[in-house]
Formats: structure tokens, sequence, C-alpha cells
């Protein structure tokens, strides 16, 4: 290992050649500041190994860490964006699983089970979104059709079991709330506004 400063002192260039027995590995020239060249020489001296080392073992270790890191499964956010605009309103009018079907079809879609809950998918079988990054995770779905999807592996027998003695209109009933605005709290409070003259 060579070291040699910078002109103006700043920064500190390395320059690591090794040798191993199984393969050859390239040169690489990091430039960083003193303190941290301190740092590494003095962690490599605590360790009895070489500066190189140590940095070859971490970027080895950040390899494995990226190669079992799991990809997040979440889709992009402009398309989930967009299949919200167009299939919420037809996911949230569908009165059963079969008109489901049928309104999501018509659109050139469709969901299907995924692990313990549904993927809504395009007509030619790509893998859009989860169906809950739309607002209508599979338990919503089991209580607003009061059956679980036909072939889904997840019968979700507690939420049957829980929304039994309830009528079948207010298992998925929600309001609309308004947007908030000042003008509307003025009016709320009794307060008006005068015309301009």
């Amino acid at each position: 290992m060579s070291k040699s400063f910078a002109p103006n002192g700043f920064n500190t260039t390395l320059t690591s050649i090794s040798q191993d027995l199984s393969m050859s590995m390239r040169q690489i020239i990091i430039r960083m500041q003193p303190a941290a060249d301190d740092f590494l020489e003095q962690r490599a001296a605590e360790l009895d190994t070489t500066v190189g080392q140590i940095l070859r073992d971490l970027v080895r270790s950040e390899m494995k860490r990226q190669s079992n890191a799991k990809t997040p499964n979440r889709a992009d956010e402009h398309l989930v964006a967009r299949l919200q605009r167009l299939l919420v309103p037809t996911m949230a009018d569908a009165t059963s699983w079969e008109d489901l079907h049928l309104r999501l079809s018509a659109l050139d879609y469709r969901i299907q089970p995924a692990g313990g809950g549904l993927t809504v998918h395009s007509a030619n079988g790509t893998r859009l979104c989860k169906s809950s990054e739309l607002g209508f995770a599979y338990a919503r779905l089991v209580r607003k059709f009061r059956a679980p999807m036909p072939g889904h592996p997840h019968k979700m027998k507690h939420i049957l079991a829980a929304i039994r003695d309830i009528p079948e209109d207010a298992t998925d009933d929600f309001d609309v709330i308004e947007r908030f605005s000042p003008s509307s709290s003025a009016d709320c409070q009794g307060s008006r506004r005068s015309a301009p003259h």
C-alpha cells in the first residue's frame, strides 16, 4: 500500500495493490480526508491487518448485504395513483366477487390471490400492485362481499364470523368528508362576509 498527500493537504490518496491466490485484484485510488485516513490506519493496527483489507472486507460485506436484501414489493407511486383513479370507483361499486371480476376485466385488469392478500394485474398477467395499495385489502373486500374470494387459500373465517350479525348494507359503509376550507369555518361560526361594494 502506498500513500501520498494531495497538494492542498486536504485529501489523502490511498493506493491499494494486492494479489490473492485465487484471483488478481485491481488497483484503486480512494481520496479521503486525513482524519478518515488516520482512523483507518489506527483500526488496521488494532486488527493487525491492512487498510486495504479493511476496505475490501467492507465492500464484500456490503455486496453480500445487497444480494440478500429483499426487494421492496411496492409498486411505483405514479402507477398506483393512475390505478387508483381508474380502478377505485369500479372496486367500490362492485357488489360481489363475480361482479368485481367482470368490472375489472372490462377495463383489461384482474385480481388474483397473492400470499394472504390480492394483487392487481393487467390483462396480459403483468403484476401491477397490491389491491391494498388501492385501498382495497383482501380483508376489506371479504367484509364488503361477505364471502372469501373463490379459490383464495385464505378463507378469512374470523372476519366472516365477526360480520355474521351485522346488516349487509352496513359492512362497508363510509361517509365522504369534504375538505376543510376557511370560508366554511367562518360560515359555521355564524360570521358573514360582506359583499364588496
